[in-house]
C-alpha cells in the first residue's frame, strides 16, 4: 500500500509492536482508513498520540482474542486521549461519520485511557455501527 500524506503521523506510530515484526508493518494499514484519520486531526487541531494502529496476528493483544480483530487488518487505530479532548474526538468522528466501530477506554489513569476507531465492515463478524465501553 502506498502511504499518503499523513503529516501528523510517523510510521514508528502505526506498524506492529510486538516484538517480532520489521518496520514495514505500518504498509498493511488501509490508506483510506488512514486518511480519514488525518482529516480527524486537521479538524481537530491537537495531536492524537497513537498507542496502537496495526497489529500482526501474533500481536499479544490479537492473540487474546477467538480471532484476530481490526487491528489485524490495518482497519483500526487507538488514539490515546482521554477528557475534554476525547470528548471532541467523539463528536467529531460521529459528525465524520468515518468509523464503524468506536471503543471507549476512559477509565483509570490518564496515560492508558484510549479511545478505539475502525472501519471495519459488518461482514467481518461484529455488528456495525457499533459503539462500546471497555
Amino acid at each position: 500500500m502506498a502511504k499518503t500524506d499523513w503529516k501528523n503521523f510517523q510510521d514508528t506510530e502505526l506498524q506492529c509492536h510486538c516484538g517480532e515484526c520489521g518496520p514495514e508493518t505500518w504498509r498493511k494499514i488501509d490508506p483510506d482508513f488512514m486518511d480519514s484519520v488525518q482529516v480527524l486531526r486537521e479538524r481537530l487541531g491537537f495531536p492524537l498520540p497513537i498507542s496502537s494502529a496495526y497489529r500482526c496476528p501474533n500481536h499479544p493483544d490479537e492473540r487474546k482474542k477467538s480471532k484476530p480483530g481490526s487491528h489485524s487488518r490495518g482497519l483500526a487505530i487507538d488514539l490515546q486521549v482521554s477528557g475534554d479532548k476525547a470528548l471532541r474526538v467523539l463528536a467529531a468522528v460521529m459528525s465524520m461519520g468515518f468509523a464503524a466501530g468506536v471503543g471507549i477506554a476512559q477509565n483509570g489513569p490518564h496515560a492508558s485511557r484510549f479511545i478505539h476507531l475502525d472501519a471495519d465492515k459488518p461482514s467481518s463478524g461484529a455488528p456495525r455501527p457499533w459503539l462500546w465501553s471497555y
